[in-house]
């Protein structure tokens, strides 16, 4: 496809992508062009208006962070210039921050504007799901008290493989590797406060675009990654995102 980007649909068990005209969020039109997935190179499925992330939404990552599970989501901002796609690499601002963790996470995209969304109406307004690394310098997470800088570097949102449309988000295997080894393992039935519960949430306090993203939070086994490194996100029913890390400097 040389330069162009288009949206496409995987077929085949992720070795084929089928070309669409336009945008998804319009209806799928096929434009007949069929490509493999080898041949393509995959960008962020989505470029969101806004991230809005949930912490501390497993218990056992809440306690590893050295506090009990909060009784609210707790809510913050990334800003989308975070976002990068699969193989794309994080950057590792070492200048700033002597600790950089991955964070797996399940992310779910919106599809249609919305607000004061009810829970029992919540899947009305989801488009999908895809697999996030919520990246983070810990370090400055910890100095700042609020997390804005700490999340909010460039490339420290990667997302993808793809966005799954046709998934139940309620029980679902998450996996972190680094370098191939398993260092985050849980299910998506852990999370504190559920995928209808947060939208309903969040929706109460902001207007909710199309393409948006709420990452659902992180369980237990964060850690540090090093330049070099490659961490893998798989999602079961979506896929694997991989991203190696490089020095920004």
């Amino acid at each position: 496809m040389g330069d162009q980007v288009a949206f496409g649909v995987v077929e085949e068990g992720g070795q084929v992508i089928a070309r669409i005209g336009g945008h998804p969020f319009h209806g799928v039109d096929f434009t007949g062009e069929r490509f493999p997935v080898a041949e393509v190179r995959l960008i962020a499925p989505m470029l969101p208006s806004k991230i809005i992330a949930i912490g501390k939404n497993y218990a056992d990552h809440a306690r590893e962070m050295g506090g009990e599970p909060p009784a609210e989501p707790v809510v913050f901002l990334k800003p989308n210039t975070t976002v990068i796609g699969p193989s794309e690499a994080i950057a590792y601002p070492g200048k700033l921050s002597e600790r950089v963790d991955y964070e797996g996470e399940l992310a779910v995209v919106i599809g249609r504007l919305c607000r004061d969304v009810p829970a029992e109406r919540a899947g009305e307004v989801v488009f999908g799901y895809t697999c996030a690394n919520d990246v983070t310098a810990r370090d400055l997470q910890a100095r700042d008290g609020q997390w804005t800088r700490a999340k909010g570097f460039d490339t420290f949102c990667p997302l993808g493989p793809w966005i799954e449309t046709e998934l139940d988000p309620a029980d679902l295997a998450i996996t972190t590797t680094l370098n191939g080894e398993v260092r985050q393992s849980a299910r998506t039935s852990l999370l504190l406060h559920d995928i209808p519960a947060l939208i309903a949430y969040v929706s109460a306090v902001m207007t909710l675009l199309p393409g948006d993203v709420i990452l659902t939070g992180t369980p237990a086994g964060v850690g540090p990654m090093s330049v070099g490194d490659e961490v893998g996100v798989s999602i079961e029913g979506i896929g694997t995102l991989t991203n190696r890390v490089i020095s920004r400097d």
